[in-house]
């Protein structure tokens, strides 16, 4: 059976769903356990479907809007990657339930290519994670999560939108859970002409369509109090047409096949909770540098993972976890030089909470990986949290965090280096976070320094090689204010944040490509009984495109808006319209490529 065989076979699941009253929510199961201990000394933002579907457009979208990350997209739905606190996309880690989903190939993630609907929340986590999710989680790790309620009956939502240059963007979820199993189903599909147009740079986005589909299915059995199995798997599937900037230029484009499954067994007791988790991940892309010729490159990846994360609780001050991974990658390239390519990787980690007070948290983690034939450091993290009153808490964060080489560093012909060492950071943070009645305000400044970074860089031979070459220095300010308040039929939210960043080559004293010094990012909702108007905005500082620092190649400051209303009807239709880009502004996140001036799009949300 052909994937597209298993898409259409999935989506017909949906016609057997019924529909019934909702009941009280009895238990969440959450796949990502650490998150939640996370949460007690690093500064993570979560955001709900509700926040998801103000940027249905993609994941860039959301990030771009809703997080202090900046994101570097070759036009609308294209190739998109983060830069967060100062680094590269390679150092930032996507989890997908609990797992690290990073491209073997690449050693990252393209973000326009990890799908939106679909998740029950995202979360962006700032700072190192690599003791808990392991290689590239150097400046933050993005967070896909999935969740399975229990004893909560029939649950269904359809959202339909439709905007600018032919976009249509379709989803349906349904989910059914009594006191011992719950089933989650969901799917996707997007499409875009994405043919739009900034006259005053002389741009259109020829060659620019792009579509994909996704298929999510959770399961969750109880088996009794103490023991309960699960499973998510997920299919995406999508293909990009690479933009070009005339029509008699040669049109390219991209496809893109994942599959992830995910099987989970959790037993919780007094004293002890262990998470035996086995997960396949497959990975398949293929380049067409002649749309209408067969693919000029490609490859396939597969990952067996087996995790396994025990936890014991000594006391109400103490407890010790215990997690051990094993990973076996495999991979087989076309036209790449990588013929067929395995390795084996495994990892301990330890970590000590410590609970002495009411006033003081401590948590201290150790971790030693094994990479097959590359050196790998020994890591730690240590961390803590201070509650002076009721309205001050603060936390620090010291951690060593680490990225080994991808395929394509080692393996790929020509320019491959078997050589090459496992980049390696050191950073430290003060979190300050303040609390007075709906307020919430977060100012953490930080600072990390990186080691043997991982550089394509031009030979004496003519080609381009990756060398252990760059020692970075990276070091800001991040902050946030939220306020929420509701007040008979009138609720209202605010969120704003600032970024400085300071990140530079120490090697060359220069600043790094696509790391804009300053940004600004706010969202502000007002809902009054079946009405709600919101708006978001962002400010990109000065942002340099080329290592020399050059001015007149540099993306100069921007600051784009975004308004929407949404109206409740009959409490289970909700209507939305959005303007994006309310004031028109040309802008760009990579050189060259001009995302759209101002556009619309209608939606309609039921949830039933």
């Amino acid at each position: 059976m052909t994937k597209t065989d298993l898409f259409s076979a999935a989506f017909l699941l949906f016609s057997f769903w019924g529909f019934a009253q909702e009941k009280t929510i009895d238990t969440v199961y959450i796949f990502d356990n650490q998150l939640n201990s996370s949460k007690k000394v690093l500064k993570i933002s979560k955001l709900e479907q509700a926040d998801l579907l103000k940027n249905s457009t993609n994941l860039s979208e959301v990030l771009r809007f809703q997080s202090p990350i900046y994101i570097k997209e070759n036009g609308r739905g294209m190739v998109s990657s983060p830069s967060f606190r100062g680094t590269t996309a390679q150092q930032t880690a996507f989890i997908w339930n609990g797992i690290n989903v990073n491209s073997q190939f690449l050693g990252q993630g393209d973000i326009n290519n990890l799908n939106l609907l679909g998740y029950d929340n995202l979360q962006v986590k700032s700072g190192g994670g690599s003791v808990i999710y392991g290689s590239s989680a150097i400046g933050g790790t993005i967070h896909l999560n999935n969740e399975l309620t229990f004893n909560k009956g029939f649950h269904n939502s359809l959202f339909a939108e439709y905007g600018s240059f032919k976009t249509l963007n379709t989803f349906l979820k349904s989910s059914y859970s009594d006191e011992k199993i719950s089933v989650k189903v969901s799917g996707n599909y997007v499409e875009s002409e994405n043919d739009y147009e900034v006259p005053e740079k002389n741009y259109i986005n020829l060659n620019g369509q792009y579509r994909s589909k996704t298929f999510n299915l959770g399961f969750g059995y109880k088996i009794n109090q103490k023991n309960t199995v699960s499973w998510q798997t997920q299919l995406y599937s999508g293909i990009q047409h690479y933009p070009v900037f005339s029509e008699y230029a040669t049109k390219t484009k991209y496809l893109t096949n994942n599959f992830r499954s995910l099987a989970s067994w959790d037993f919780k007791s007094m004293k002890v909770q262990n998470i035996l988790r086995l997960a396949f991940l497959e990975e398949e892309f293929q380049y067409f540098a002649y749309i209408d010729r067969p693919k000029s490159s490609g490859g396939t990846g597969k990952s067996y993972i087996a995790k396994n994360d025990f936890n014991y609780v000594f006391n109400d001050k103490i407890a010790l976890n215990l997690i051990a991974e094993y990973q076996l990658n495999k991979a087989e390239g076309y036209q790449s030089g990588i013929k067929d390519v395995s390795r084996n990787a495994g990892s301990f980690a330890g970590l000590l909470r410590w609970i002495p007070n009411q006033k003081f948290y401590f948590e201290i983690g150790a971790k030693k990986d094994f990479v097959e034939k590359i050196e790998s450091p020994f890591i730690y993290s240590f961390s803590g949290k201070f509650k002076a009153t009721d309205w001050y808490s603060a936390v620090f964060n010291f951690s060593k965090n680490f990225r080994y080489p991808s395929f394509n560093d080692l393996y790929w012909k020509p320019g491959g280096n078997l050589n090459l060492k496992s980049e390696v950071s050191h950073q430290a943070e003060l979190g300050n976070n303040f609390a007075h009645k709906g307020f919430k305000l977060n100012l953490t400044p930080y600072y990390m320094r990186i080691e043997n970074m991982i550089r394509w860089l031009p030979t004496s031979v003519g080609i381009a090689s990756p060398i252990n070459t760059s020692k970075v220095e990276s070091y800001g300010l991040e902050s946030q204010l939220d306020f929420e308040k509701t007040f008979g039929k009138n609720k209202a939210k605010i969120s704003a944040g600032y970024v400085f960043t300071h990140s530079k080559d120490l090697e060359t004293n220069q600043f790094l490509t696509y790391v804009p010094k300053y940004k600004i990012f706010g969202n502000a909702s007002y809902g009054y009984d079946f009405a709600e108007i919101f708006l978001q905005g962002m400010y990109n500082g000065l942002t340099f495109t080329t290592s020399d620092e050059k001015l007149s190649s540099a993306i100069q400051p921007y600051f784009v808006m975004n308004a929407g209303l949404n109206f409740t009807v009959l409490k289970i239709y909700c209507l939305g319209f959005k303007v994006n880009n309310v004031f028109d502004e040309i802008y760009e996140t990579t050189a060259y490529f001009p995302l759209p001036k101002r556009n619309y799009s209608a939606n309609l949300f039921i949830n039933f």
